[in-house]
């Protein structure tokens, strides 16, 4: 099979990309390797960082990309790909915002994330599975109609060295297949579902337990394909890590973690029965050191009966099918099942169970409570706002075991802002682009050390489309992306 652009990964980046290579006429082929589209864009809540919308001009929110690119650059450590981070800024308006909205999508929320000076986070209808089938309605109607699930790319095709095709395995017939092209568009996602992978380029995380996390795709054969051509990547060790998560106990391998919504009002408590954190701080760059400074580097989520009636679980398994309201009965079976969640009628029993000193977190839990009985603004050990929340009181009270689990991987695939893929000497490599989690989201590392959230998927929705033009253009289609900045 032949094509204009191939593009390898259905999901966020490469629906993007094949919107934009058709639009502009290209003759375009997606392969993904799972048996069902939509990669980890799919499966996630959607959320995007987006500056200067109308959505928050209606709720009297003043933005700017100075003031974002600000926020950016301080919660990135120091070490951001400042030059794609200011280029994604300026195009979230009309280039992801207004794009996507004329493409089906409805941005029906906005909320303040960790790290933001004014709320940026916006999320679409039905979160990130009504943002993707949306765009994937808009590729289908731009032209982009060949879409081979269970097809595995294995290698690229290089003569005189260009890039000009892919060799793959075609996993349902179990036949190895190959396909040729103009232009090839790695969309392929990250590695923070190999935990071999993460031990590997991430060395300093091999003394902890860490649970893979992220769509189940994400393997990391993309990084090892590019690097096979002479592809760099860059900050490969900076991974993201949510520490809302249990080991999954439907996993036979003991390796996959589910990531925990909805009990924003637990208390965490470390080995010694202690809290350690202030618990509204549950990010990456926040909750997830806290709990990495603790030995063990895990902790107990405690909470009380009313409050495990919000708990939700990051995984299709638990949603309802075709729907992004969770499946109840499934959430119920995992907190009666999972041995990595624990509960008692009595706090002392709640102790036993997970092994803490005795009396050690009925005396934590009766602190915590005391501060929200007594009116206080905001707990006195770490300074948590208690306007709102409940005292853990109602039994019976349960416990779940947080370990880290690998979300993200922050660096990726080296690109230029062509999306072009660069070799050791930092040249493009001809016929050969990047995009998405394989790319770091863009560029090889757009966030640095610490991601503000929604900068996952909207710089893998971004870069996807920048991807899709210039290897269109290679092609001979249109004449790559030009892009509306948000400048005054």
């Amino acid at each position: 099979m032949t094509a204009d652009v191939l593009i390898v990964g259905s999901g966020g980046a490469g629906v993007a990309g094949a919107i934009e290579a058709a639009g502009k006429g290209a003759r375009v082929v997606v392969l993904e390797r799972e048996a069902e589209l939509g990669g980890a864009a799919a499966i996630s809540g959607g959320g995007c960082c987006l500056v200067g919308t109308p959505l928050q001009r209606e709720r009297g929110i003043v933005d700017s990309p100075d003031l974002a690119f600000a926020d950016w650059v301080r919660f990135a450590g120091g070490a951001a790909e400042e030059e794609w981070a200011r280029f994604y800024i300026e195009h979230t308006l009309h280039e992801l915002y207004e794009w996507a909205q004329a493409r089906g999508v409805s941005w029906v929320d906005l909320n303040q994330q960790e790290g933001n000076s004014v709320p940026r986070w916006h999320r679409p209808e039905r979160g990130g599975a009504g943002l993707w089938h949306a765009l994937h309605r808009a590729a289908l109607s731009a032209g982009a109609d060949t879409w081979l699930a269970s097809t595995a790319a294995t290698g690229l095709i290089s003569d005189g060295g260009r890039i000009v095709g892919v060799r793959a395995q075609d996993l349902g017939a179990g036949k190895a297949v190959e396909f040729r092209a103009t232009a090839v568009v790695m969309t392929t996602g990250g590695f923070a579902s190999n935990l071999d992978m993460i031990y590997e380029r991430c060395p300093h995380l091999r003394e902890h337990r860490i649970l893979e996390g992220s769509h189940v795709g994400a393997r990391g054969e993309g990084h090892r394909i590019v690097e096979n051509v002479g592809g760099v990547t860059t900050h490969m060790q900076e991974l993201w890590l949510y520490m809302h998560s249990i080991p999954d106990y439907r996993d036979p391998r003991g390796r996959r973690g589910l990531v925990i919504r909805g009990i924003a009002e637990a208390i965490w408590v470390n080995s010694q029965g202690r809290r350690f954190h202030n618990e509204s701080l549950s990010g990456g760059a926040s909750g997830t050191p806290a709990v990495l400074r603790q030995e063990p580097a895990e902790c107990w989520a405690i909470l009380d009966s009313d409050m495990c009636q919000g708990v939700s679980v990051g995984d299709p398994y638990y949603y309802q099918e075709g729907s992004t309201n969770r499946d109840w009965a499934k959430v119920r079976t995992l907190l009666d099942e999972s041995p990595d969640v624990r509960r008692s009628e009595t706090l002392e029993g709640l102790s036993q169970q997970i092994g803490l000193p005795p009396g050690a977190l009925v005396e934590t839990v009766g602190r915590y409570n005391s501060s929200i009985e007594k009116g206080l603004k905001q707990d006195t050990d770490f300074g948590r706002l208690l306007a709102g929340l409940r005292p853990i009181a109602r039994p019976p009270f349960y416990a779940l075991h947080f370990c880290p689990l690998a979300r993200k991987n922050l660096g990726g695939v080296k690109t230029n802002l062509r999306c072009q893929v660069l070799d050791k000497h930092y040249e493009p490599i001809p016929g050969l682009y990047a995009a998405g989690e394989l790319a770091g989201m863009a560029g090889g590392h757009i966030n640095g050390k610490a991601g503000l959230e929604g900068t996952m998927l909207g710089p893998s929705l971004f870069s996807g489309r920048v991807a899709g033009a210039w290897a269109a253009r290679d092609a001979g289609c249109g004449t790559g992306f030009a892009g509306k900045p948000n400048r005054p």
